[in-house]
């Protein structure tokens, strides 16, 4: 690429930018007239080649279509309230979507075989202790294992969070060829270092942004809520709850905040319904989803929109 600074007609003329490439407008064209082009011809919308479907059909449609490549995707609820459930469940369908992203799911909380336990549990409708001690019908077997096969044939990567933090998860992911979509669980896991625990969790923050813009990948990584205060009438996340000095709060590209009622007001009847709030989202609406909560399967489903 040359610049061209040489006036024109004798008067001073803006530098003119010479490239063979496409810029970077014209590539931005060229991609919304091929996915307008596919709609066309599909009779409706089209999931943007950068774009990786959550399988949610409520968030995807608040998300424009899903997580998107270069974002940080910060996923954050009260202790107990199933963010680890949730984020493995978007890894999952993610992976045995039509056109299955490649998806790694690295847990700073678990082991390999209990991530599967809970993998297995979600997919095939199953308690994890009935899965542990065989204690599964012929019917509810059969399930587990028709969801052990779908899950061998995708394109999903179990495995652990390496210790040494965010440099270390940088690495390991570096290696990961075609890499779509990682979620971290959780972002506490990478606050290593010798400085303080809102420092920590801040430059962990601001480094999983740079890896998500480095690898071009979404990366979704589930969050603490450390600033969130119990004597406030309405426990509904908000973006300060996350604390990290304010780094979620800013460098996030989606923020995700999940609630669910029964755990403050048990009996009332609300027992599963879930509120998965769209804190913030740079490039698009905020709002709320409606999810169901399987607490005996650690499975959520969309409300207006569920897997049959």
């Amino acid at each position: 690429m040359t610049i061209d600074p040489s006036p024109a007609a004798g008067r001073a003329a803006a530098p003119r930018v010479r490239s063979d490439a496409a810029s970077p407008l014209e590539r931005v064209l060229a991609r919304l007239d091929a996915t307008a082009d596919e709609a066309a011809a599909g009779g409706g919308s089209v999931v943007a080649d950068d774009t990786v479907p959550t399988g949610f059909a409520s968030l995807d449609k608040l998300l424009g279509g899903g997580l998107r490549a270069g974002d940080l995707i910060v996923l954050g609820g009260d202790v107990g309230s199933g963010k680890s459930a949730l984020a493995l469940a978007v890894a999952l369908r993610a992976a045995q979507a039509r056109d299955g992203a490649v998806v790694a799911f690295l847990s700073g909380e678990m082991t390999v075989d209990r991530v599967a336990e809970r993998a297995l549990a979600i997919e095939g409708r199953a308690r994890i202790d009935d899965l542990r001690q065989g204690r599964l019908a012929d019917a509810a077997r059969a399930d587990a294992g028709a969801a052990a096969h779908r899950l061998r044939d995708s394109a999903l990567i179990l495995d652990r969070l390496p210790g040494g933090g965010a440099e270390a998860l940088a690495e390991s992911l570096r290696r990961t060829l075609d890499l779509q979509l990682a979620v971290v669980d959780p972002l506490e896991a990478l606050a290593v270092g010798a400085r303080g625990r809102g420092e920590e969790l801040a430059a962990a923050a601001v480094r999983l942004k740079e890896l998500a813009l480095e690898l071009n990948a979404a990366i979704l990584v589930t969050a603490q809520l450390p600033a969130l205060s119990r004597d406030r009438p309405d426990l509904r996340p908000r973006l300060d709850d996350f604390g990290a000095l304010g780094a979620v709060k800013h460098h996030a590209d989606v923020v995700l905040g999940l609630y669910r009622e029964e755990m403050y007001d048990p009996g009332r009847g609300v027992e599963g319904a879930t509120e998965l709030l769209a804190l913030k989202n740079r490039n698009g609406p905020t709002g709320y989803v409606d999810l169901y909560f399987y607490q005996q399967w650690m499975r959520f489903e969309d409300m207006l929109d569920p897997e049959r």
